[in-house]
């Protein structure tokens, strides 16, 4: 791959996807496989103002040593510089870079139970530090290509073709792959903002979906609360953009308001393993079943995280012809995977599309039906013959999806 147009990669990253400001402290959290990428990453804060950059490294490879051979209540605890890692993140609200780039089946064969009691243990002191720091800084997510991940997706080619490949589709779907990274996700954020403001036109107050796999599931919204796609606002004006790539027209559903059963169309990589062929059934609101052909373990335990993981957080509208469904790859990252289809999130909901939210207290925005969370779990479900219909607030049936697609 070329290190210019890597470097463009870079330099969207920075500019569109964290939207640095001068003088703001950054934290780039990659894996070590990453040092020529997140090296072009660094440079790139410094030379657009960066206060400072810190790489926080991680090693899929040493984790699962370590969650293999270490006991899981030692390994629950969070160490006193994990401590004030948080407390700085949350004191100087640095903008976070997250690299994406692991084997999706890093750790595979690793207990699941053991790593979700683990989190479960480590959140109970995150969590706080979480809350007070949310919508208050500029962030993105976003991918570069490993051997061990490329060789998951194209497995029928070499590790060196496999990668490129990889990092070619990565560029592509990115709107990249020219140079022109920016200006190319400037003209993507205004259709974004065009699709988004006319779900937010229909004051739709729920959502009832339908497929031949066997999906039949309503879920209620919350009067009010905003549909959303492309970059974000924080209260102090930063505009960034979270995801690279991003298709998604999103918005945050009343808790509670969610019944019947959806199937998975795309499988799960989660901690560093594999759901798939699986559903899930709501009552009330909660999941209160599941099974999976593979990973049902690990997939009940995104259930027992806490009190909000087994209730909705997100809706997601993506269209199944859309530029990374297209390319026909399953990722096997649910970064590209969940922005190749309409998807549904188990976990926290997003307190910031209801208008006004900066000025409400967390009791209040519970009030609304915003699902409170330390986890947020998307999963895909949108399938070429997904159904989607809208009932307004004043009794209006309107088809939203027909087909897999936009039906307007």
């Amino acid at each position: 791959m070329k290190k210019t147009i890597l470097k463009s990669y870079a330099e969207l990253i920075v500019k569109a996807g964290i939207g640095l400001k001068k003088g703001q402290p950054v934290i780039v959290n990659a894996p070590v496989e990453q040092e020529e990428f997140v090296a072009m990453i660094v440079d790139e804060c410094y030379k657009n103002g960066a206060k400072t950059v810190y790489v926080d490294w991680n090693s899929q490879k040493i984790s699962r040593i370590a969650l293999k051979r270490g006991g899981k209540n030692e390994l629950a605890k969070m160490l006193p510089m994990e401590i004030a890692q948080q407390e700085y993140m949350t004191n100087e609200l640095p903008c976070m870079i997250y690299i994406l780039s692991e084997d999706p089946d890093g750790l595979k064969g690793v207990n699941p139970a053991k790593m979700a009691y683990i989190r479960k243990e480590k959140m109970k002191v995150i969590a706080p530090y979480r809350e007070k720091r949310e919508d208050k800084y500029q962030w993105c997510i976003a991918g570069a290509a490993s051997p061990a991940w490329a060789k998951k997706v194209f497995p029928n080619l070499s590790k060196k073709a496999a990668t490129e490949k990889l990092w070619e589709t990565i560029l592509e779907v990115s709107r990249a792959a020219d140079g022109n990274g920016i200006a190319n996700w400037e003209a993507h954020d205004a259709n974004l903002r065009k699709m988004y403001g006319k779900l937010n036109d229909l004051r739709l107050k729920s959502l009832h979906y339908t497929s031949s796999n066997g999906t039949d599931l309503t879920v209620g919204l919350i009067p009010g609360v905003k549909w959303l796609g492309g970059g974000e606002t924080l209260a102090d004006g930063s505009f960034f953009q979270p995801n690279i790539p991003s298709e998604e027209i999103f918005t945050t559903p009343m808790k509670g308001q969610a019944e019947g059963i959806v199937y998975s169309a795309k499988p799960l990589a989660y901690q560093g393993n594999i759901i798939r062929d699986f559903w899930v059934k709501f009552e009330n609101g909660k999941a209160v079943d599941v099974h999976a052909e593979e990973g049902e373990e690990l997939l009940r335990s995104i259930l027992e995280i806490d009190e909000g993981s087994a209730y909705l957080g997100e809706c997601a509208l993506v269209p199944y012809d859309s530029p990374i469904n297209n390319t026909g790859i399953l990722f096997y990252e649910t970064l590209y995977d969940e922005n190749a289809a309409c998807h549904l999130a188990l976990g926290r909901g997003f307190a910031s599309l209801y208008p006004g939210y900066e000025n409400m207290t967390k009791d209040e925005l519970l009030e609304k039906g915003i699902n409170w969370s330390s986890s947020h779990v998307d999963f895909m479900i949108g399938s070429k013959d997904l159904n989607i219909v809208g009932t307004t607030e004043d009794g209006r049936e309107i088809q939203i999806f027909k087909d897999g697609n936009w039906a307007f």
